[in-house]
Order: structure tokens, then C-alpha cells, then sequence
């Protein structure tokens, strides 16, 4: 008789049990990953934070407004808290003298940036000023923004064509007020910021005001801004970096190719120009930067123009949006910010406010810092990335931990401002509190080397456009909407945007 047959069978008992053992040791399995992920952290030298789930940490405290959900945990953890999003380590920074500590003290160790795979697959990370690691093609770029573009000589050089973009809103804006109709804040704003950077960029317009002009290219930065702020699998698993289930890598690619195809027409056409003999020169960047061809390279030309693009005029008629609604909403305040703006024109013969009045006007002054405290245009700034194992505070920040900067908590923090949720611009009247970098309490644009290049130009476009809006008209929300009640919620992206676009009817003055 063959062996086979004597072969007993288990009993369906025994197999049962078998059964039940593996559908407990399939239950206990990410409980035990669990219980040792939680020893690990009580037994490491991380920074404090919340036990997070098995495999995906503490995803779901991370929520669909970090900046808010962080704020809150900092709370209870303290300033400097550790957090696991999926396998990766987060630090949250949440305090000035913390923030000091990495961004000055430990500058040199987090001066790399964590570039999420949106933006690795399109190498932006490599060509990017923004993303790329801090080395020698970082620090010639930083060089060459610095003495071709947002130099204090090459700003005022460019004052003039500046002034004739805001000129352009205000017609834009007195025309709206002529036909009763409603302006979009955000949008007219980013008209004329895309215009000012074209301008000094290319000496040219890249749209025109109306509904639809800059429809497109608004919607390409925003778009690209939340992708980008996204966190996809491969960033959270980078176990998963060849896939993108959720899609989110291959749009960011998109928006960054479309941004750069224009990029390469514009240089392409000036090529041609030069290349035909033409001895026009229009004297802008482009001109200077094709001058310096042998160190500077198109590639090098269309990313640089693309980070500045996508930053310059998305924070710009950002702020300006949020400032517009704060002072709309408070209309003591505005009464404030426009006695301001007229004391100035009192003593001036021509009717345009220039960039060197902007050091009269202490209470607008007042009002940018005020909105960028409760406002920034970047809630965590743009992520740092830990060169190596540092020890701060006590605590050991591993080697690639991303570092986020809550500078949206720190502007909402209690125990820096007092009523912290008001908008009261009179607290920077007595105290002289900047944000270029050396008042850890407010870093809207940064703080250390990597701060951002163009505060300059941005500080001046901010105040010449905000006191030319306040000083011809004066503002009605449209609809129903009474002015206390304008939608102040967010939408989170790498910028920090309203989700209700200000819309208001301007009325002569």
C-alpha cells in the first residue's frame, strides 16, 4: 500500500486552531510594531511628541490644515516636538528662541532643504535656488540674485517701472469703481505682481486685468504650491518612490514643464534677437543674465525664473489679499492706514506714492508686519533637512529629520503677543520688531542663509501697492456680506491663501 495513504489528516479542530493562531498573530503583529515604535521614542533622545499609529505614525493628527493641528499638539508637547509621518521623522520648531537655535546657532547643519518627490521628479530639486542642496551652483545662484536682481542699485534702477504697474491697477481699479463693478483683490493683485517681475524680468507683460488674463498661470503656481505642500507615499513610504498612487508627482511635473515651456519661448526670442543682430537691449535681468552665458547656463536661467515666479507673485497678492480683508474688517484700522497715506500726499506735489515714502509711513508699516504675524505667506516656511545628527535642546535631531518652522503658531502664541488673534497693527508702533531675519518672533520671509532672496523687492511692492489702494477709494464687500463677516478661512499650500477670494466694490474717495 503506498505510504500516501497512511498519511493522517488533521483534525478540522486542529485546523481551526492553526486558523485562530494566525488570525491573532495577524491582529498582534502591528500591535507588537506598535508597542516597540512607542519604546523606541520613550527610550530615544527625540524631542517629545505624540505615540503615533503602527505604519503611518501620526498622519491623521497631521490633518488637512497642518499649521492648525500642529499648533495645537505644540501645546501639549512643548516648542520642539517630534512627529513620525509614516517612516519619516518630523521636528516642529515652534518657539523664537528654538527657532534662533536651528536657524542661527545650527544654521550651517540645516541648511538643506527636504524636497518632497513632486518636486524630485522633474529634477527641480537639483536646478531649483529654492530646493537644491546648499553648495557651489546654490551659492552662485544666491550670488547672482543678489548683485543682478534684488541689489539695493538694481531696485531703485527699476523703481520706475513700478510705479507704472501699480499706476495700471489703480486705473484698473478706478475703471471698476466707474461700471459699479466688483473687484477680485487676489487676483488684481497677482496681475500686478506677475506684471512688475515680467517687467523686470523681460520688460513685458505676461497678462492683462480681467477675469481671465491670468487665469492660467494663477492657476499652474497655485496648483504647483499645493502639490508641492502635499505629502504623497513615496515621501511618507520611501519604500514606494518608483509609484505615485495618488497621482500628485505627476501633476506637480506638469505645472512645472507648462511654467518652463514659456520660460523657454521668452529666452529663445531674445536669442534670436541678438542672434539677428538686432542692438535693442532692453537692459533687464534676462539681458544681464545672457551676458553672463558662460557661467550661466538657459537651464540654469528658465529654473531660476520659475522659482521666482512661482514665489514671488503668489506670496505677494497673497499677503496683500489677507491685508486688504483685515483692514476691511476693521475699519478703524482702516481709518488709521489712510490718515497715514494722506499726511504723506499733504506734502507732495504729484499724486503717486513712491518707494522712498514707504519710511514715512510708520502705520502701513505697522499693518504688512501686523498681517504677515497672523498671515504668513508660507506657514512653515520651506522645510529645512538635518545635514547630520544634532543635538539641540537636549535632544538628538537625526540625521535627515525634516524641520518645519510653525511661524503661523509662533504669530498666534500667546506667550510672544498679547491677544495674539487680534489685528492690531499699533503693537509694532512702539516696538521695533522687523522681519528680515534678526527678530526670531517674526521670520515670514526666514531667517539665516536661506532666507528669502527677494524680501527686498517684495517689501517695497507691498506698501507702495497696499497705500495706493487705501488712499483713492474706499471698500464695500459685495453681496450681502456685511464687513465683520468676511470668510477669513484657509487654504493650505506651501502658501497660505484664503479660501474665499476678497471681493469688494471700490468707491472714489
Amino acid at each position: 500500500m503506498n505510504d500516501s495513504m497512511n498519511v493522517t489528516k488533521p483534525h478540522p479542530r486542529k485546523i481551526m486552531e492553526y486558523q485562530t493562531l494566525f488570525l491573532v498573530l495577524s491582529c498582534l503583529f502591528p500591535l507588537i510594531i506598535y508597542a516597540l515604535t512607542n519604546w523606541r521614542r520613550r527610550n530615544s533622545r527625540l524631542p517629545p511628541g505624540p505615540n503615533g499609529f503602527p505604519i503611518i505614525g501620526n498622519l491623521l493628527e497631521f490633518g488637512d490644515k497642518p499649521h492648525q493641528s500642529l499648533a495645537i499638539l505644540s501645546k501639549r508637547y512643548g516648542p520642539l516636538m517630534s512627529l513620525k509621518l509614516g517612516s519619516n521623522t518630523t521636528i516642529v520648531i515652534s518657539s523664537p528662541d528654538i527657532t534662533k537655535e536651528f536657524f542661527n546657532t545650527h544654521d550651517v547643519a540645516f541648511l538643506n532643504r527636504s524636497a518632497p518627490k513632486a518636486i524630485q521628479l522633474g529634477d527641480f530639486h537639483k536646478y531649483s535656488i529654492v530646493w537644491m542642496e546648499a553648495g557651489d551652483q546654490w551659492r552662485k545662484l544666491r550670488r547672482m540674485t543678489k548683485e543682478y536682481m534684488f541689489s539695493v542699485q538694481q531696485l531703485d534702477a527699476s523703481e520706475v517701472l513700478r510705479r507704472e504697474k501699480v499706476q495700471e491697477l489703480v486705473n484698473h481699479v478706478d475703471q471698476c469703481c466707474t461700471n459699479g463693478k466688483a473687484l477680485n483683490v487676489g487676483a488684481s493683485a497677482f496681475t500686478t505682481s506677475l506684471n512688475i517681475l515680467s517687467n523686470f524680468m523681460f520688460s513685458i507683460d505676461l497678462a492683462k486685468y480681467g477675469p481671465k488674463s491670468t487665469q492660467q498661470f494663477q492657476d499652474l503656481v497655485l496648483q504647483g504650491m499645493q502639490a508641492g505642500a502635499k505629502p504623497g507615499l513615496p515621501d511618507l513610504f520611501p519604500i514606494l518612490h518608483s509609484l505615485d498612487p495618488l497621482g500628485l508627482i505627476w501633476s506637480e511635473d506638469v505645472y512645472g514643464k507648462k511654467m518652463l515651456a514659456i520660460f523657454d519661448k521668452i529666452i529663445n526670442d531674445r536669442l534670436k534677437t541678438r542672434s539677428d543682430g538686432v542692438s535693442t537691449r532692453s537692459n533687464d535681468v534676462l539681458d544681464l543674465l545672457l551676458d553672463q552665458h558662460s557661467s550661466f547656463t538657459q537651464n540654469d536661467m528658465r529654473h531660476l525664473f520659475l522659482t521666482l515666479f512661482m514665489a514671488g507673485t503668489d506670496t505677494t497678492s497673497s499677503t496683500l489679499e489677507w491685508a486688504m480683508s483685515e483692514l476691511i474688517r476693521n475699519p478703524e484700522k482702516m481709518k488709521n492706514a489712510r490718515l497715514d497715506v494722506d499726511k504723506l500726499m499733504q506734502n507732495k506735489n504729484n499724486g503717486s506714492i513712491q518707494e522712498s515714502d514707504i519710511s514715512q509711513l510708520t502705520y502701513i508699516q505697522a499693518v504688512i508686519k501686523e498681517t504677515m504675524r497672523l498671515h504668513p505667506p508660507a506657514p512653515f516656511l520651506i522645510p529645512r533637512q538635518a545635514v547630520h545628527d544634532v543635538f539641540v535642546q537636549g535632544f538628538i535631531v537625526p540625521k535627515n529629520a525634516q524641520i518645519l518652522c510653525n511661524v503661523w503658531a509662533m504669530g498666534r502664541d500667546p506667550n510672544i503677543w498679547s491677544d495674539p488673534i487680534m489685528f492690531m497693527p499699533e503693537r509694532f508702533l512702539d516696538v521695533k520688531i522687523d522681519y528680515k531675519g534678526q527678530d526670531f518672533e517674526l521670520i515670514p520671509f526666514g531667517a539665516g542663509r536661506r532666507m528669502c532672496p527677494g524680501l527686498n523687492l517684495a517689501n517695497r511692492m507691498l506698501h507702495v501697492i497696499l497705500a495706493s489702494l487705501i488712499h483713492k477709494f474706499d471698500w464695500k464687500v459685495a453681496g450681502d456680506t456685511r464687513s465683520q463677516d468676511i470668510d477669513m478661512g484657509e487654504k493650505y499650500g506651501i502658501t497660505l491663501q484664503k479660501a474665499e477670494p476678497l471681493m469688494v466694490i471700490p468707491m472714489k474717495l
